[in-house]
């Protein structure tokens, strides 16, 4: 079985997520979901309020290793116990999930085209644009929401590392995409995947 790795990258609160989880609803169990946010390193050896303060938009704050470790068992047909990390701790959950080998393997998250070996893994590039004040303000709504921060340490992070990493490390990378599409819920795009899956799952049926 040949397993086709689509990669998912973009700003942080530019939609990527979203369109992640539209194709992830769209087919279910036939394909595999990985997030490289729940490869963040572990950090249980640093106190909270320094963790508060680490740049986690810097491509040394992920273990990727891991990561490429993973994506080549699920590629030789093993299944992996995929990492969780717990943003209210800022450090990695003591939970694992089980994620099995499927034909179609999608790989969210905003520095996925950044490192070139992950790269070589990639099948399909996709970047998702989005203005930056939408971006922001999608990003303070699921902080606070979904994450337990407070708004002025969502507004400090930031303006002091997330704002300064994404167009250094993150926005570059749209050059290096196959697919640049300007929106998460862009159902043009979200058919042409689709119907781009669905073509690689029916040839193995």
């Amino acid at each position: 079985m040949k397993t086709v790795i689509i990669g998912i990258a973009g700003g942080t609160g530019s939609g990527k997520s979203t369109f992640t989880n539209r194709l992830k609803a769209e087919f279910g169990d036939e394909v595999a979901v990985l997030y490289h946010d729940n490869y963040y390193r572990a950090q249980d050896d640093i106190p909270f309020e320094e963790r508060k303060k680490q740049n986690y938009d810097h491509p040394r704050a992920f273990e990727t290793e891991l990561l490429l470790e993973q994506l080549q068992d699920l590629k030789d047909g093993k299944a992996v116990r995929c990492p969780v990390y717990d943003y209210s701790l800022h450090t990695r959950s003591k939970e694992t999930v089980l994620v099995e080998p499927k034909r179609v393997i999608l790989l969210e998250g905003i520095l996925v085209l950044a490192d070139e070996r992950l790269r070589r893994l990639l099948d399909v590039k996709v970047f998702v644009e989005a203005d930056a004040d939408e971006r922001i303000l999608r990003r303070v709504i699921r902080d606070v929401k979904e994450r337990g921060r407070d708004i002025e340490g969502v507004v400090e992070q930031y303006l002091t590392t997330v704002k300064p990493m994404h167009y250094l490390y993150v926005q570059p990378t749209s050059a290096l995409a196959d697919v640049v599409i300007n929106s998460g819920k862009n159902k043009v795009a979200f058919e042409v995947m689709s119907n781009y899956i669905r073509d690689i799952l029916e040839r193995e049926r």
